[in-house]
């Protein structure tokens, strides 16, 4: 019973060391988090992270906030929950990428200063994220919850499968401490989880839209942690960020354009 309580103890201050390192959101005082093993827990922030933004956006539509306007308040909150931590290793991948020569691509996105193309891939990101969110109303609430924990999950997904390719980093604990089948299955269990409450409590259509679109979340989580872990040969704490805002970016716009011709 004390190992087993002591295990519980141990798993809730590892949730509190992600949300920690995650996000901005503030932490109780007196609170003992620890950071062991913390990438198991990031789809569940990410669950975290898409039922706040769900009920900001519900505030926002109940006050006949426009559209557009709406969507720019939404992806500037959603930006300040994680105090840009992602869309700056975004940046700084699209910096790597950039450079023609392979073995430069580590020292250029170590570089403080973002360049020209990070610059223009973090305007793209947002105003991406911002148009696809306008064409999202509240009946798309699943939408809200999922995709930033299915864009989170692509990062665990590059943890996973792809060597690390620097020796320090903010990101190098995380792939030293991974441990793959317990992790991996951990890091997905939250979407599973969602997928089978919401067959009892939701209709047999959207319950079987729920499910669709968790498949094809997947599928893209899986890919852009490819594509990025396929160009750079292996990840850092840059791209691990790009997986993140690019598969968030790439559920959006495909749900918002599979809508529109439905």
């Amino acid at each position: 019973m004390v190992r087993f309580l002591s295990g519980l103890l141990q798993l809730w201050r590892s949730l509190l060391g992600a949300i920690l390192f995650y996000t901005l959101l503030p932490l109780p005082k007196g609170v003992q988090p620890s950071f062991i093993r913390i990438a198991r827990w990031c789809p569940w922030v990410g669950l975290i992270i898409g039922g706040i933004l769900l009920s900001f956006f519900g505030s926002l539509e109940s006050l006949k906030v426009p559209a557009l306007l709406r969507s720019a308040i939404l992806v500037a909150f959603w930006l300040g929950l994680t105090g840009g931590l992602h869309l700056d290793g975004a940046m700084d991948a699209a910096d790597g990428l950039a450079v023609t020569e392979p073995k430069r691509r580590l020292a250029v996105m170590a570089d403080s200063v973002s360049g020209a193309f990070g610059v223009m891939t973090g305007i793209l990101i947002l105003l991406l994220k911002v148009a696809a969110l306008e064409g999202l109303g509240l009946e798309s609430w699943y939408f809200f919850v999922l995709i930033p924990a299915w864009g989170r999950w692509s990062q665990v997904v590059a943890i996973a499968f792809y060597p690390y390719l620097k020796a320090e980093g903010k990101g190098a604990f995380h792939k030293q401490q991974f441990q793959l089948y317990q992790d991996l299955y951990w890091s997905i269990c939250p979407m599973l989880l969602f997928v089978f409450l919401s067959y009892f409590f939701l209709p047999i259509g959207q319950w079987l839209s729920v499910m669709l679109s968790n498949l094809w979340f997947m599928a893209v989580a899986i890919a852009v942690s490819t594509w990025f872990g396929h160009k750079f040969q292996g990840h850092t704490g840059d791209t691990y960020g790009a997986t993140v805002e690019w598969t968030e970016v790439a559920c959006l716009v495909s749900i918002v354009l599979l809508a529109n011709r439905l």
